[in-house]
């Protein structure tokens, strides 16, 4: 692992992205909550505040860190469900892996939940959106890399 002893504890806030990208038909079975498992929006966003938790044990030399916030929001659109994971913390080293392991673990639970409706889902757009805090400061991803998408 990379040694930061000596970095200051800062405040530090990551913001990532992930879509999984589906058929109409089977937005409107998550839109009716018709998943065969329950309710794939809320189990999604458990599972990746859990992983968002658990970052360092998924990724090997990921400092392990005290978050004091993580939250994670899947929304419906009308081709697919779009997700949004935040991380913060205070400490010598930033966040974004947790947002970003957050956002994954998201999608992918999605998958699990939504693939006995559709098999060819695909996981896209896995992006660090923001983040603030640390030596480097604030970073914001430009609007030119974000696509747009159907409302849901």
């Amino acid at each position: 692992m990379v040694d930061v002893t000596a970095k200051p504890a800062t405040s530090r806030t990551a913001v990532a992205h992930s879509f999984v990208r589906m058929q109409r038909a089977t937005v409107g079975s998550v839109r009716r909550l018709k998943s065969p498992k329950g309710d794939p929006l809320e189990i999604a966003r458990i599972a990746g505040i859990t992983a968002a938790k658990r970052t360092s044990e998924l990724i090997p030399l990921c400092h392990p860190l005290a978050l004091t916030h993580v939250d994670v929001r899947a929304k419906l659109c009308q081709n697919g469900i779009e997700i949004t994971s935040s991380a913060t913390a205070t400490g010598p080293t930033g966040v974004e892996m947790e947002a970003l392991v957050g956002a994954s673990v998201a999608a992918l639970t999605i998958y699990d939940m939504c693939k006995a409706l559709e098999r060819g889902m695909e996981i896209t757009e896995l992006y660090l959106v923001k983040k603030s805090g640390g030596r480097s400061g604030t970073y914001v991803r430009s609007a030119a890399g974000a696509r747009k998408r159907g409302k849901a």
